[in-house]
């Protein structure tokens, strides 16, 4: 599954729900110092709610750091500054979906860091700033998951649980990336 970077988030609310996030995907989250609460704050257990024991997550001294830890790994960072869809990129299992402060979004040297495969945005209407970071998050790991044909998951239905998706039906998804019409995959 993708893997979630926030880089030097500011809101315990917005990485609780991060979070959660990452325990009802599979979705590793990766936070990158310094952070602008706490790890103990009540704002991120709450929105975290009871999640945090089954999500996968690591705080990182640096971006530097972070990276290291998947060196062949493809990273998008997420901005409002480029014309690059989100939903046209065809994403891999080990991507790196990576986003900024909620205040100021991702800092030009990150952006420039040579580790960033493109820069790609979640489409707005006009004269909006921008999304809430967890939303935003959600909203790219979630099409990423389709891609992968919401690989392991179990889906409820009014029957009753229907197991976790073979291969054959991950493989089913609907295209994405350049079969699609999309930029890069």
């Amino acid at each position: 599954m993708v893997h979630v970077f926030f880089h030097e988030p500011r809101i315990a609310g917005n990485t609780g729900s991060a979070i959660r996030l990452s325990a009802v995907t599979g979705s590793p989250l990766h936070l990158i110092e310094p952070l602008g609460f706490d790890l103990e704050d009540s704002k991120l257990r709450r929105a975290g709610l009871d999640y945090h024991d089954l999500a996968t997550t690591t705080v990182h001294p640096d971006l530097e750091h972070a990276l290291g830890t998947l060196p062949s790994s493809r990273v998008f960072a997420f901005t409002s500054r480029t014309d690059i869809s989100f939903a046209d990129i065809g994403y891999r299992e080990d991507d790196i979906l990576l986003f900024g402060a909620e205040p100021t979004g991702l800092p030009q040297e990150v952006m420039e860091h040579p580790r960033i495969t493109a820069l790609v945005r979640i489409p707005m209407l006009p004269a909006r700033r921008s999304l809430n970071l967890a939303a935003a998050a959600s909203i790219a790991v979630y099409e990423a998951w389709r891609q992968q044909g919401y690989a392991g998951a179990a889906i409820d239905t009014a029957d009753g649980a229907i197991p976790p998706q073979s291969d054959e039906t991950a493989a089913s998804a609907p295209p994405a990336g350049p079969e699609a019409g999309g930029v890069l995959s």
